[in-house]
């Protein structure tokens, strides 16, 4: 690597692969982004249709706008199996530098393993790092509902959302319950109003959290959109 001669010296890629830089085999990688940890954190306080909603929104997105969250998920996804395991997260965690413990760990895992398969899939990844302003465009937030919407009549009804359920590999879910928790005027179904609201619930309240733990109000907004 200490070469005078220019045309003979490494380049910048060259020394990063080198063994004397690289770290157990592998160069370093750049520490974990606050904000995608923050994320993951906010996911495992959603309800499960919520879970559903980020997922199908999740599904809308393009190469470009989850770039860097699809390689963070082939970086941790190390057997390129496409599932992430909780030994995968662990060391993929430590690997970008995030400061948790073995219990910390396995609460993300929970959270954003939505089908309870024992992994982490990458639509469920995707879902559970995404960027509020994407979730919250309107458009997104439409389709995500239509989804749901089965026969578009304006409302999500128990037998929609029970097929919705059946569709991500969800069992055991109390659907009385699910619809409840979001039907504002207890009609017994979902109405798209009553979804947006869903949708953005806790996000000002996790603003709030944020400055009161030492965050700046704008500090979501200032970090990379991935």
């Amino acid at each position: 690597m200490l070469v005078r001669d220019p045309r003979r010296r490494l380049t910048a890629h060259e020394v990063l692969c080198h063994p004397w830089v690289q770290d157990d085999g592998m160069a370093p990688d750049k520490p974990l982004d606050p904000a995608v940890l923050s994320r993951l954190t906010q996911f495992s306080a959603m309800n499960k249709l919520k879970k559903m909603a980020f997922q199908v929104i999740a599904g809308c997105l393009s190469d470009e706008e989850i770039a860097g969250l699809k390689e963070m998920f082939k970086t941790i996804d190390s057997d390129n199996s496409g599932q992430i395991t909780f030994e995968e997260l662990k060391a993929g965690m430590k690997r970008y530098g995030a400061n948790l413990n073995e219990s910390e760990i396995y609460d993300l895992m929970q959270a954003a393993d939505v089908d309870n398969s024992g992994t982490i899939d990458y639509g469920e990844f995707i879902a559970a790092t995404l960027h509020l302003n994407k979730i919250e465009r309107e458009d997104h937030l439409f389709a995500a509902f239509s989804y749901f919407d089965k026969d578009g009549s304006g409302y999500i009804t128990q037998d929609e959302l029970q097929q919705a359920c059946e569709e991500f590999g969800l069992v055991d879910v109390r659907l009385e319950e699910m619809i409840q928790e979001v039907d504002q005027n207890n009609d017994g179904c979902i109405d798209y109003n009553e979804f947006v609201a869903m949708m953005q619930q806790g996000n000002a309240d996790f603003a709030k959290k944020r400055i009161q733990n030492g965050f700046s109000p704008g500090f979501r907004e200032a970090l990379p959109v991935f």
